[in-house]
């Protein structure tokens, strides 16, 4: 396939390193020329049967692509859009923004909505990441077990788009996670970028040079997103706040229980029931698995697929089925019991 890969900071350099590996031709952009010459540098670098292109503007990117792979901040989104559009391009477009709402209606409001023949748009983010940002921190192997959230919109998304989407995926190494915008966007609210804006609250706190020097495992492993640029955490909970907003007042209001406790007459003994939820999470998280199967694949099927926690992990040659792992076991409400 021959993809363009559009922004090559972390995530967009390690999915161009990680394609060009796979045998795909890849044409890479970034609007900072200074990040393009690196990546022009490493292509080079790079053993031949892995090796990348990087181009001077998006036009030439996209120009024969077949897949174009969108890879920047969402802030940068509407102008990469409208470059998009007017290079008059009309293939596939994933992208793996962490919010996807906002990525949904800009696409349609400036790609599809000003170019009829966009073949299809597939949202997409995968949960990989480091601390660290930029090209030079790029891994071809960092979405190696990770989970990829693929989106899909019943009414809009193409079945076979997404299906073809996974096959990529799946070929990363990653574990293709179906779910619409929506519930991408509650779900990460709580789990990611709620978590960056507490780490950043707990860095912010540790001014004491004693508490410096006894800082160990639970502040580092606390604080450990505290140190992403901020005006990526920014992006990602500002651009989620509808999400986010919620979650982080669920947060503040189990802490005010926290902090309640610690006045009673007994603490240690008020403390105890509010510690015990989180603590039997933790314990079982990751939950214990199923075994594989194989379902249909169907909007309505991939979709309670992602609700109960489980992900693709290979599309059948004839496109009937997907082959599955989900949790186990599924609970009350058997969300595969009938598939």
């Amino acid at each position: 396939m021959d993809i363009a890969v559009i922004g090559l900071g972390l995530i967009g350099g390690s999915a161009l390193r990680a394609l060009a590996a796979r045998g795909h031709q890849v044409l890479g952009y970034d609007a900072d020329p200074a990040t393009r010459a690196t990546a022009r540098t490493a292509a080079a670098r790079a053993p031949r049967s892995g090796r990348w292109q990087v181009t001077g503007t998006i036009r030439d990117a996209v120009g024969g692509a077949g897949l174009v792979l969108v890879a920047v901040p969402l802030p940068a989104l509407p102008r990469v859009l409208d470059e998009i559009a007017a290079a008059g391009y009309s293939g596939l477009v994933s992208d793996v923004t962490s919010v996807k709402t906002p990525v949904r209606m800009l696409v349609e409001q400036r790609l599809q909505g000003r170019h009829q023949r966009l073949a299809g748009f597939v949202g997409g983010h995968p949960m990989a990441g480091k601390e660290s940002s930029g090209f030079a921190a790029a891994d071809e192997e960092l979405f190696r077990d990770c989970a990829w959230v693929l989106c899909f919109e019943p009414g809009s998304t193409s079945l076979t788009d997404w299906l073809d989407l996974a096959e990529l995926v799946i070929s990363l190494g990653a574990r293709v996670v179906p779910a619409t915008a929506e519930e991408h966007d509650r779900a990460v609210a709580t789990v990611s970028h709620v978590p960056h804006l507490l780490a950043t609250a707990l860095a912010a706190a540790a001014t004491d040079p004693l508490a410096s020097a006894l800082a160990a495992g639970s502040f580092r492993d606390g604080t450990r997103v505290a140190a992403t640029r901020p005006e990526l955490i920014a992006a990602m909970c500002g651009g989620n706040a509808p999400a986010v907003g919620p979650a982080l007042d669920g947060i503040i209001a189990a802490l005010s229980e926290a902090r309640a406790a610690l006045d009673a007459p007994d603490p240690i003994a008020a403390l105890l029931p509010w510690l015990a939820p989180g603590h039997a999470m933790r314990a079982g998280w990751p939950p214990p698995l199923a075994a594989p199967l194989d379902i249909p694949a169907r909007p309505d099927a991939l979709l309670r697929l992602g609700r109960a926690g489980g992900w693709v992990r290979a599309v059948a040659p004839d496109r009937a089925t997907v082959n599955v792992v989900r949790p186990a076991p599924q609970g009350p409400d058997g969300l595969l019991d009938d598939l």
